[in-house]
């Protein structure tokens, strides 16, 4: 896909100018708009980081300085549930390693990969902010804490019976 294939909505572009407004500088609008793109395209391809870069007047390397550094951001696309593990102190104490072994085990790929089916992703991520719940992973934004392999296989036991039963 080329970089003038990747667009914003015209609607996606009046929000964006709505909210560059807020801020001083259209580079304290990235982050929100970011967010935005990968809403909207499912990941941060290179032609869409380029886009965002034109969109808010600023070099490719500002937006990519921000992209690489932070996890929320993927520049690759991932399968249509994302299930991130958390592995800091708090999780790995509680067996996040075990149970992300577990979960790529069942998911039949390894840590980064997606299931040849689509429908799941699996990333370690460092800290989720949740350390009460540990061990916690975050499917599509919703936290599920005191995560367990059995409570893990039943949301991925669900999630293929909604879809048709796709292994």
């Amino acid at each position: 896909m080329s970089a003038d294939a990747v667009r914003f909505s015209e609607e996606r572009l009046a929000e964006i100018e709505t909210l560059v407004k807020r801020y001083p500088g259209p580079q304290s609008a990235l982050m929100p708009v970011l967010y935005m793109a990968q809403e909207d395209f499912g990941y941060l391809s290179m032609d869409t980081q380029k886009m965002i870069a034109g969109v808010l007047g600023l070099r490719l390397m500002q937006v990519r300085e921000v992209v690489t550094f932070y996890t929320m951001f993927r520049e690759q696309p991932c399968g249509t549930h994302l299930l991130e593990v958390c592995t800091n102190a708090g999780c790995m104490l509680n067996g996040a390693y075990e149970l992300a072994e577990h979960m790529c085990k069942t998911l039949g790929i390894k840590m980064g990969e997606t299931t040849p089916d689509g429908l799941f992703t699996i990333a370690e991520v460092e800290c989720a902010g949740a350390c009460g719940g540990a061990p916690v992973v975050q499917v599509n934004n919703i936290y599920h804490e005191k995560a367990t392999p059995d409570s893990m296989d039943a949301l991925i036991t669900h999630v293929r019976a909604q879809a048709g039963g796709k292994a």
